[in-house]
């Protein structure tokens, strides 16, 4: 009999709720419902709409039932952020944005208290002014009566499962991307969290992938005219989600996870503390997720936004397509550069990166879109091999996500690397998120039997250097 999870998945621009049905031998998806995901400014700070995102959510629920039925879902977000929840089990405020500016100066502060060396040495995570420990440091700070009117803080993907179940957990993954979490063991990491001064009682329980989190409420199930089912602690960032779908029977490969961001890794079953440039994020079954932070697909995004207020209105596709007639090769930029991170005139911060610096400065859609292209493979190459010096791991690169519907940047990325670029599945975060479903209700064996089905399950697009 067939097995039906809906996969419900939260990008940091837009949503989708899609079916997977998995019959056996593969597994088949179908979208339902697609949604926009726009933050919200409010007197100079950047909120997530978390209730409209709800909102979307529960239409998924509906949706997913009019189309037959689901024996479970579960839910990946973006990482990071969170919602302050008071002994009363209300939400105090809107969470944050990551790309709110509040945390601009917080490593400074907390590199008073503690170092940076012993940070790193206590999580493993890479150094980003947004990562958890900052966010929650800033209210602890700066934000005193609401951090004293706290009695948890819960992840997006965890606090959107508190509103269908009222468990208040943390999955795994999810924990492991904010700088709190000691990869060795899986937990809280403690002692860091005792020196900043922080409050143990705030720190939900950590729960592992496959987990649940308990059954659809009473209350909702009425709303929705549903039936309950588990609710499913998947890989609950969606990153994680999407390299439980690396379709590979090898673990000697490397990963790009394209989207808003590239998340450029390999996976191993211990952490690696040797560069603090790479970090070390919890996978399914506790793998390691070694992997560096790219600004990814974001510049290209926020480019379009401006050319669209400009009233050059471009698909993805044209855009890509002006590119591809430029001469590659001319304009290269550090996509990392702190220029990049906030929203704006993307296309104006890509020139003035250049004009700045007493260089040529790309002209137009076509070459800035070229340079964005261009410097976003230079950065994998830059990254994947020091990923190969650190791990030695370099048979073939596996790029997943929806980037890889532009098929120029997989060409570069081949060419860059000098590796074989294996491009697909494109809806790598919702076949990851429905195989931790199909294991968590014993369906599939493990991630292993799950790789098999999901290559079986979607076409593969290969790219070779030229």
């Amino acid at each position: 009999m067939d097995k039906r999870v809906l996969a419900i998945d939260f990008g940091a621009t837009s949503g989708r709720a899609m079916l997977c049905t998995y019959d056996g031998d593969k597994i088949d998806i179908k979208e339902l419902h697609r949604f926009d995901n726009s933050p919200v400014m409010i007197d100079g700070v950047l909120y997530w709409d978390i209730l409209r995102l709800y909102h979307e959510l529960k239409t998924g629920i509906v949706k997913a039932k009019l189309a037959g039925g689901f024996d479970s879902i579960g839910i990946d977000t973006w990482g990071v952020d969170f919602a302050l929840i008071d002994k009363n089990g209300k939400m105090l405020s809107n969470p944050v944005h990551y790309r709110d500016r509040r945390t601009e100066k917080m490593q400074e502060e907390v590199f008073g208290i503690i170092s940076k060396e012993e940070i790193y040495k206590a999580t493993g995570i890479q150094f980003l002014d947004f990562n958890t420990i900052y966010q929650l440091m800033y209210v602890k700070n700066h934000c005193p009566d609401e951090y004293e009117r706290a009695d948890k803080f819960i992840m997006i993907p965890d606090l959107l499962a508190y509103f269908l179940t009222g468990t208040k957990a943390c999955e795994r993954t999810i924990a492991s991307t904010g700088q709190l979490v000691d990869p060795r063991t899986g937990d809280w990491a403690w002692e860091l969290i005792d020196k900043l001064g922080l409050r143990r009682e705030l720190f939900p329980k950590i729960i592992d992938s496959g987990s649940s989190y308990g059954m659809l409420g009473k209350d909702i199930c009425d709303e929705l005219q549903v039936e309950s089912v588990p609710v499913i602690a998947v890989c609950c960032h969606d990153t994680a989600s999407a390299v439980v779908s690396v379709p590979s029977e090898s673990d000697n490969f490397a990963y790009i996870s394209c989207g808003t961001w590239s998340l450029l890794g390999t996976e191993l079953k211990k952490p690696l503390f040797d560069c603090p440039d790479y970090t070390n994020e919890i996978g399914h079954d506790r793998t390691i997720r070694y992997l560096k932070n790219i600004m990814g697909l974001w510049i290209i995004n926020e480019s379009k936004r401006a050319w669209d207020k400009q009233g050059i209105s471009l698909g993805y596709g044209e855009i890509a397509a002006l590119a591809e007639k430029e001469e590659g090769g001319r304009f290269i930029f550090d996509v990392n550069d702190d220029e990049f991170m906030y929203p704006g005139d993307m296309p104006e911060r890509v020139r003035n990166w250049f004009i700045s610096r007493g260089k040529p400065a790309p002209e137009g859609v076509g070459q800035i879109a070229r340079s964005i292209y261009d410097s976003l493979a230079e950065c994998y190459r830059e990254a994947t091999d020091g990923l190969v010096k650190l791990t030695g791991k370099k048979n073939a690169m596996h790029m997943i996500g929806g980037g890889i519907n532009a098929t120029l940047l997989c060409r570069l990325t081949a060419n860059a690397t000098r590796l074989p670029v294996y491009a697909g599945p494109s809806e790598a975060t919702v076949i990851g998120n429905a195989a931790v479903q199909l294991m968590a209700i014993k369906a599939v064996k493990d991630l292993k039997e799950a790789r098999k089905i999901i290559k079986r399950s979607v076409s593969l697009k290969e790219y070779l250097p030229e």
